[in-house]
């Protein structure tokens, strides 16, 4: 696995967790925050962009870093997933076709195709330091036939990627070029995701994604799949566990050999409530019983003058106890957000550090 990857608005320690700013922003966090808690790039999403603010609006902002106010990497995702996601919901949202996704936008009246050139050209003129490939995602219980279509139309649309980001950058003089990732389809069929990857691996990209639903009915992780689609890929290249953000499901998926994930959990889980504690204050390998969830909404911590989690050092914890931000959970204030939004970010940020420490200790990183 590289250590590291080298992109045009700095470098990346690997592995990474990306903060997903779906919309152009994390929730209830600006950039000096995500800087304060470690963030080392953000994730975006070109399908939300695209839909609002617009994509001529997010080019007269200054792109995404200027929009954000984030000077570090920004990987733009293709929105595949969340256009399955939306569409699976209802299907007046849009239709997935051979052209690419065809897409109804709420309240509105026009149609929309966003086709695997469009993508490309959104994400380069985005500013984004990786590039994800259109792809047709599924579900893992989706049936054989519509797997395999997956796996013809997201090839497809990975050599159409392939040609015109080659030819968005034929003229680009930067040293640093972005990266273009293709994303790896199949649902819980390995003989599917092994055509996908030795396809994918002939046309040739910096880097790859896990697609698809990464879960089980229970919600467990489909650790058989993710580790053999994997092993398919040299453990040279990157490959990003699309939409990976539990705290367990990360250390899984990084022990398994993914360099990269994202996911809106962490911030999610601290709007609602859920913050995340170390078992004990963290150091050395995680093992056993490492990771808990403190419900702030809990009545036993009305008058807890204690921080979150032992031992953290996130603005949150050092300054604020359970009881205030209990207090300020019950009467709805914005402040909770931040600060229980923050504290979680610092948290995935501390356990990715622990993560590469580990791996450098059993020697399983090299290079960069």
């Amino acid at each position: 696995m590289t250590s590291r990857l080298l992109l045009p608005h700095g470098n990346v320690e690997l592995p990474a967790f990306l903060p997903d700013a779906t919309h152009g922003v994390v929730r209830s966090v600006d950039a000096d925050d995500l800087r304060g808690c470690g963030v080392q790039a953000l994730q975006t999403n070109v399908f939300h962009l695209m839909l609002r603010p617009g994509s001529t609006t997010v080019r007269a902002l200054g792109g995404v870093h200027g929009m954000l106010g984030w000077n570090g990497p920004v990987v733009t995702d293709s929105g595949g997933f969340q256009a399955y996601s939306l569409m699976r919901e209802n299907a007046r949202y849009g239709s997935i076709g051979d052209r690419g996704l065809v897409v109804h936008p709420e309240g509105s009246s026009r149609k929309l195709l966003l086709t695997p050139e469009k993508c490309i050209q959104l994400q380069t003129s985005y500013g984004a330091d990786v590039v994800i490939c259109l792809d047709d995602c599924t579900h893992p219980d989706d049936p054989a036939s519509r797997q395999e279509q997956s796996v013809q139309r997201t090839l497809a649309w990975a050599r159409r990627c392939r040609i015109e980001f080659d030819r968005a950058l034929d003229h680009t003089r930067d040293e640093r070029k972005p990266l273009l990732l293709a994303v790896i389809q199949g649902g819980s069929s390995m003989a599917l995701r092994r055509r996908c990857t030795l396809e994918l691996l002939e046309i040739g990209f910096d880097g790859y994604g896990f697609g698809g639903w990464p879960l089980d009915a229970s919600g467990g992780l489909l650790e058989e799949v993710l580790s053999g689609t994997r092993e398919l890929v040299p453990p040279s290249i990157p490959l990003h566990a699309l939409g990976i953000g539990h705290p367990r499901h990360v250390a899984a998926c990084v022990r398994l050999g993914y360099s990269l994930l994202d996911s809106v959990l962490p911030t999610r889980d601290a709007r609602q409530g859920r913050l995340y504690s170390w078992v004990s204050p963290p150091a050395g390998p995680l093992r056993g019983d490492w990771f808990a969830y403190r419900y702030v909404q809990d009545a036993v911590h009305i008058k807890s003058r204690k921080p979150v989690s032992e031992g953290c050092g996130c603005h949150c914890c050092r300054t604020h106890s359970l009881g205030y931000l209990h207090h300020l959970h019950g009467i709805g204030d914005a402040l909770y957000q931040r600060l229980a939004t923050i504290h979680n970010l610092h948290f995935m940020m501390e356990l990715m550090a622990l993560l590469r420490a580990e791996l450098a200790r059993t020697g399983e990183l090299a290079g960069s």
